[in-house]
């Protein structure tokens, strides 16, 4: 994987589970969110795919932080 994608993914993580799922409602809706916006559209879909994935192990909970 790109570099720059894991870069964005690794920030957008680091913002903690409930601000990261939020972040990928807004990306699956077509925003542009802060960390992808130097991105292609390439990928940034490449970083909302990885966050999907990511976010799946979680379920429809985060864990306490």
């Amino acid at each position: 994987m790109d570099s720059r994608i894991d870069q964005c993914v690794e920030a957008i993580c680091q913002k903690g589970c409930q601000a990261t799922r939020e972040d990928l409602a807004r990306m699956k809706r077509g925003d542009i969110i802060m960390e992808i916006s130097h991105l292609s559209k390439a990928e940034q879909k490449e970083v909302e795919r990885e966050i999907a994935a990511i976010m799946a192990v979680y379920g429809d909970a985060c864990p306490v932080d």
